[in-house]
C-alpha cells in the first residue's frame, strides 16, 4: 500500500476559502470532497424580522462581484408575493443593469482568473507582463460593465438604487445615450476576446452534464423564464424546490444542491448557452458560428469561450435597450398594502448560474422566513464529479501536475465561494 498527499495552501484565482481531498485506492478514485470551510454568513437569518423593502440592499452584500443577481432575485420574489407586475421601461432597465453585471463579472473571470491557466502563467500579473494588451482589454470590458452598474445602480459594488417595484431613480435618455461609445467599444473588445480565447489549447474532456437554466419565450434568459434542463425538466421558476433540494455533507460548511434523488447538475454559462443558443443576439450567434462553437458545449474547459460569447450578447443587448429607451412616468411600481401572510419565490440568472430566492411575509411587510440557493452551491457536487473523472484519467501525473490539473478544473466553473480571501487547500491521499 502506498500513500500520497498533495497540499496546496494558497490557490489564487478562486473566490473564497475551500479545500479539496481526493483518496485513491489501488488506482481507483474512492473519495472526492470539495470542502468549504468558511464559517456560515447567516444572511437568511439576518433577513428575518426585517421589512421586505430591505431585502434588495441586504442581499446585495452577499456578493461584491454579482450583487445585481441577489437584488433581482429578491425583488422578483417579493413582487410575486405581493402580486406586482413590472413591465415596460423599468423591466428593460433591470435587464440593462444585469447586462452590466454579466460584462464585468465575465471579463474578470476570463482575463484575471481563467486565462492564465491556458497561457502558462501563475497569475494575471505575470500574464500582463507578456500579454499587456489582452489584460488591458479585460480591464476595459470590466470598466464598461461597471459604468452601467454605476449609472443604474448608483454604484458598481452593492448598488443602492434598486428597490422592490423598480428603481429609486431612472436615468434620463441623455445619460443612457452617453453610455453608447463605451458599449460600442466593449462590443468590439468582446468579439476580439471570444476570438482570443477560442485559440487556446483545450483538453479533450467531454462530460455528460445535466444542464439547468432559465428559458424565456423570446429572450436569452436573465430575469425571467421557466426552469428547464437538458433532460426534459420544465417547471415555473418559482417551483425550484419541487425539483431540487439542498443536502448537508459532512466535509463542507456549505450545502450542496442536487436534483431530488441525488444527481448533480450544472448551472452557469455552459447551461444557459446549451439551453438557449437559439435566443442569442445576431452578432453573438455569428461570432459563435465563426469560431465553430457548437450549440451545445460539454467540455468545461471551453466555458471560457462561452463566457466571451455571453459578453458579446450582453453588450449587444445593452445597446438595443439604450436605443429603444423612453423614460418611464415613475421609477417604480407602487407596492400594495400587505394584509395577510404571503409567500413568493423567484429565480434569476447570475453570471455563474441560477440564483433562487424564497420569502414568506406577514403584515405589514415583515420577512418571517427566507431561503437563498446560490449558483456555486448548485455546482459543488458537479465540480466533485468533474474532479473524480479528471483524477481517474490522470493517475500517472506527478504531484505538481495533478495538483495543477485539479485547480484548473475547479476554475473552469468560476466558483464564488465567497467574496473574501482566495484560498484552497488540496489534499490527495493514495493508499
Amino acid at each position: 500500500m502506498s500513500e500520497r498527499t498533495i497540499s496546496v495552501n494558497y490557490l489564487a484565482r478562486v473566490e473564497g476559502e475551500g479545500a479539496l481531498r481526493v483518496r485513491i485506492h489501488d488506482r481507483s478514485v474512492e473519495e472526492v470532497e470539495l470542502r468549504i470551510f468558511e464559517p456560515p454568513r447567516f444572511f437568511e437569518a439576518f433577513l428575518r424580522g426585517r421589512g421586505y423593502a430591505e431585502a434588495p440592499d441586504i442581499t446585495a452584500r452577499i456578493c461584491g462581484i454579482c450583487p445585481v443577481a441577489y437584488q433581482m432575485s429578491a425583488c422578483h420574489a417579493m413582487e410575486r408575493a405581493l402580486g406586482m407586475t413590472v413591465e415596460g421601461p423599468i423591466r428593460e432597465l433591470r435587464r440593462l443593469l444585469y447586462c452590466g453585471e454579466w460584462i464585468e463579472s465575465h471579463a474578470l473571470h476570463i482575463y484575471l482568473l481563467h486565462a492564465p491557466d491556458f497561457l502558462g502563467y501563475p497569475d494575471a500579473i505575470r500574464l500582463a507582463e507578456h500579454h499587456p494588451e489582452a489584460v488591458k482589454h479585460g480591464l476595459e470590458l470590466k470598466k464598461a460593465g461597471n459604468a452601467l452598474m454605476r449609472l443604474l445602480g448608483g454604484r458598481e459594488i452593492h448598488p443602492i438604487n434598486v428597490r422592490v417595484g423598480g428603481f429609486y431613480r431612472c436615468p434620463s435618455r441623455e445619460e443612457l445615450d452617453g453610455m453608447r461609445p463605451s458599449l460600442e467599444a466593449a462590443l468590439a473588445l468582446a468579439e476580439e476576446t471570444a476570438r482570443f480565447v477560442a485559440g487556446f489549447d483545450f483538453p479533450d474532456f467531454e462530460l455528460p452534464y445535466e444542464f439547468v437554466s432559465l428559458r424565456h419565450p423570446s429572450e436569452y434568459p436573465m430575469n425571467e423564464g421557466d426552469l428547464v434542463s437538458s433532460r426534459g425538466l420544465r417547471i415555473p421558476q418559482d417551483r425550484f424546490e419541487e425539483a431540487f433540494e439542498e443536502v448537508q455533507v459532512p466535509h463542507s460548511h456549505a450545502l450542496q444542491a442536487v436534483r431530488k434523488g441525488g444527481g448533480s447538475y450544472l448551472v452557469g454559462p455552459l447551461a444557459r448557452y446549451a439551453l438557449n443558443h437559439d435566443r442569442l443576439s445576431p452578432r453573438a450567434k455569428a461570432v459563435a458560428g465563426e469560431l465553430g462553437l457548437p450549440p451545445v458545449v460539454t467540455n468545461p474547459y471551453r466555458s471560457i469561450v462561452v463566457r466571451a460569447i455571453e459578453i458579446v450578447y450582453a453588450c449587444e443587448e445593452a445597446l438595443r435597450i439604450i436605443d429603444q429607451y423612453r423614460p418611464p412616468g415613475a421609477p417604480s411600481v407602487p407596492a400594495p398594502p400587505l394584509t395577510a401572510p404571503v409567500s413568493g419565490a423567484a429565480t434569476t440568472e447570475a453570471p455563474r448560474g441560477i440564483l433562487f430566492h424564497r420569502y414568506r411575509l406577514e403584515p405589514p411587510g415583515t420577512i418571517v422566513d427566507a431561503r437563498i440557493v446560490a449558483p456555486t452551491s448548485q455546482n459543488q457536487k458537479r465540480i466533485e464529479d468533474d474532479l473524480r473523472e479528471l483524477v481517474a484519467r490522470s493517475l500517472d501525473l506527478d504531484q505538481e501536475a495533478l495538483t495543477f490539473a485539479c485547480e484548473r478544473a475547479i476554475r473552469n466553473h468560476d466558483p464564488c465561494i465567497s467574496c473574501a480571501t482566495h484560498f484552497l487547500n488540496l489534499e490527495l491521499v493514495r493508499d
